[in-house]
């Protein structure tokens, strides 16, 4: 996916449902599953989230 720092990227993944009110319904199962994808991505680098 990309080099983006894990925290981030789980964050933007997140944002990504936040308008799902306003996206037709046929359109919520290809958003969670690009979700899914990016948590996935996401948590399988956790371990480089810096502790600060």
């Amino acid at each position: 996916m990309t080099s983006q720092d894990p925290a981030a990227a789980i964050d933007d993944a997140v944002a990504r449902t936040d308008d799902l009110a306003d996206v037709p319904l046929a359109e919520h199962v290809g958003r969670f599953d690009a979700v899914h994808v990016a948590l996935n991505d996401a948590l399988s680098r956790v371990d480089r989230i810096d502790a600060d």
